[in-house]
């Protein structure tokens, strides 16, 4: 996945804070900040995950949605979903999070990220309203940086919006 692509929608096994599945199509006209994420990762723990809920509770809804991917390519007896449950509600993740289906071939890396060409956890894409990567980053990337981008997107959404 490069700048400038437009992504292939998520493979999702079971969405977990959300009445209804989301698609990335369903999502168009709002800026979409996708954590992707292990429950048992170090960095996402003490970084990626504080991001997003930050990321989350600073922009207006229906402007910016923000959701989680949980893409389990290691460890995958320890990260269910009912340890991702207690997880969150530990974690007080609010916004929407997809569990990854799991190749049904035996590959241990999960359908959305063979098809994304995730490196790992955590990565962060930031997807603008017209559903285009703008970002695409695998690791800690610092707040200053992403707000940057964020805050250019939503202009960039504000300027094309009816």
């Amino acid at each position: 996945m490069t700048k400038g692509d437009i992504i292939p929608d998520w493979d999702i096994q079971t969405w977990l804070n959300t009445d209804t599945p989301l698609s990335l199509s369903d999502l168009r006209g709002s800026v979409v900040v996708v954590h992707a994420f292990q429950m048992l990762c170090p960095g996402c723990v003490s970084h990626g995950i504080p991001q997003a809920k930050s990321i989350h509770q600073a922009f207006p809804p229906g402007k910016l949605q923000v959701v989680g991917l949980h893409t389990v390519f290691e460890h995958h007896a320890a990260m269910t979903e009912i340890a991702l449950r207690a997880f969150m509600h530990e974690y007080r993740i609010r916004f929407p999070v997809g569990i990854d289906r799991p190749d049904p071939r035996g590959n241990p890396i999960p359908l959305t990220m063979q098809a994304w060409r995730l490196q790992g956890t955590p990565t962060l894409v930031i997807l603008d309203a017209q559903g285009h990567v703008r970002l695409h980053h695998f690791g800690q990337i610092e707040d200053l940086r992403v707000g940057a981008v964020i805050g250019q997107l939503l202009t960039e959404a504000e300027s094309i919006s009816p």
